[in-house]
């Protein structure tokens, strides 16, 4: 395995598995607790509008793919907090729009996309030191919020209409959740890609919590878990010659598995 350390690549790959992962156990933490998988796809799908957004004006597909997921994670978090309608009904039609915008602009676009792919079924071994930097930053600003609003976002995790008579500002706490989990879908992103997304931002997150309680502790057993699976999978695919983004999901999959089965 360390004879992997001698390529640029690999090392990138590596680290930005260790940040990936960082996000994806603090944030998968409040998604696993809230049960809003469900908005965590529809952002990870709708982020793909973003990448067609950057393909289109020549901009960082990732720039783009920030923005746009920021845009559908403040649209979906008002559609839950305050329409009547049917939210998953309206979730699901901003999550194919999305994923329609990007796909037609990227048909307008002209000239061959290269590393189209990778941002639907991910390539952690592509990540550049350029990508690398931004998801630096996405993370700093991540632990920030969780920082500075820890025990505001555990009260609307657990009890939105306590944090109510509490004077919580519930909708804006919320609005800053779903956002938090847009910035460590585009993280996650290049690490499996869009159709992978949800998996890595549960998966730690859901195990650590059948063993745990503290949800400081959850977050903290999550990113662990998140960083031996991004390393074992990056370490099987090498070898094996597989695409790494699954084989770090299929490694996750059987985990939870086993430890479901060990619980129960």
């Amino acid at each position: 395995m360390f004879e992997l350390l001698q390529f640029d690549f690999m090392r990138n790959a590596l680290l930005a598995g260790v940040l990936v992962s960082i996000a994806c156990g603090i944030i998968g933490t409040f998604v696993v607790v809230n049960r809003i998988v469900f908005i965590s796809g529809g952002i990870a799908h709708a982020a793909y509008g973003g990448i067609g957004l950057g393909y289109f004006f020549q901009i960082n597909p990732i720039i783009g793919a920030i923005i746009f997921a920021l845009i559908s994670a403040v649209g979906m978090g008002l559609v839950v907090r305050k329409t009547q309608q049917r939210a998953d009904s309206i979730i699901g039609v901003m999550w194919a729009v999305g994923m329609a915008i990007g796909i037609i602009l990227i048909d307008l676009t002209p000239g061959y996309k290269a590393d189209l792919m990778s941002y639907l079924f991910g390539s952690i071994l592509t990540v550049s030191p350029e990508n690398l930097k931004i998801i630096f930053v996405l993370d700093i600003i991540i632990i920030v919020i969780v920082v500075l609003f820890y025990k505001e976002l555990l009260a609307i995790s657990f009890d939105p209409v306590f944090a109510l008579t509490r004077n919580v500002p519930v909708d804006s706490l919320y609005l800053l959740l779903v956002g938090a989990i847009a910035l460590t879908v585009v993280m996650v992103m290049q690490v499996v890609g869009l159709i992978l997304v949800i998996a890595l931002l549960t998966i730690p997150a859901a195990i650590a919590g059948q063993f745990l309680r503290d949800i400081k502790q959850i977050m903290l057993l999550a990113s662990v878990l998140g960083m031996v699976f991004t390393t074992l999978g990056l370490g099987i695919s090498y070898y094996a010659n597989v695409t790494s983004g699954a084989t770090i999901i299929l490694i996750s999959g059987v985990a939870y598995l086993v430890t479901l089965g060990f619980k129960s």
